[in-house]
Order: structure tokens, then sequence, then C-alpha cells
């Protein structure tokens, strides 16, 4: 049994086969958090509660279907972004062949979104003082 486990390990533990599925639980669970927090029914109704619509696109039915497939297109170019963003390091660390330096992706991405938020807020700062 220990001979079975060392082999799953090494198996595991090669950089190939970590990256390849290091990126597609990024992809997927990209595509599972959308589906979550992003219900395109809900969006349609409260659009056509409030009167507002998309030009080109009925009320209803119509407008649900419009948002999940475009809401569709946008996470597939964003998870295949995320997914390369979280490999990164495995590719940086393959071409240049040093590990002392090694950040996540997964850190990364928590720092560019940190520094996103920041800069929003300091917007939000400024424009508040010139009000």
């Amino acid at each position: 049994m220990a001979s079975y486990a060392t082999q799953v390990m090494a198996w595991v533990s090669n950089q190939w086969i970590y990256g390849i599925g290091y990126f597609i639980l990024v992809f997927l669970f990209t595509y599972f958090y959308t589906a979550v927090t992003f219900d395109p029914q809900q969006i349609s109704e409260n659009l056509q509660k409030s009167g507002a619509f998309i030009p080109g696109v009925r009320p209803g039915d119509s407008t649900m279907q419009y948002l999940a497939r475009v809401v569709t297109r946008i996470t597939l170019v964003g998870a295949l972004f995320l997914g390369i963003i979280a490999i990164l390091p495995l590719i940086m660390q393959g071409f240049t062949g040093g590990t002392t330096f090694a950040i996540g992706g997964t850190a990364l991405l928590i720092v560019v979104s940190v520094v996103i938020d920041l800069i929003k807020k300091i917007d939000a700062q400024i424009a508040m003082r010139e009000y």
C-alpha cells in the first residue's frame, strides 16, 4: 500500500500534471462561481420591472437568454485568463529553472484584486473631495 501511495504522490507532484490540474480546477471554479452568483432570470426580471431594456433585445425570456449567452462568453475569457495567471508562476519556474522566489498564482490574484480595490477607493475619495 505504501508503494502505491508513493507512486500516486510522485505522479501528482509532476509539474505538468500539477499545472494542468490546477488550471482545470481554476477554470471550472470560475464557471461554478459565476453560475452561483449571477442569475440571468433575476436580472431580466429586475430590468423589466424597472422599465429598462437592452437595445435590440425584447424584454423577458429573450433578455434572459441574451444575458446568459453574454455571461458565458465573458466567463470563458475570464476563466482562461484566471487559469493562466494561476499557473504563470509554474511557467516562469519552468523557463528560469529557479525556485527560490516562488509566488503562487493564488497569491498573485489576491495582490492584483487588492491593488484594484485600493485604486477604486482612492478614486472614490478623490471624487468625493471634488464635490
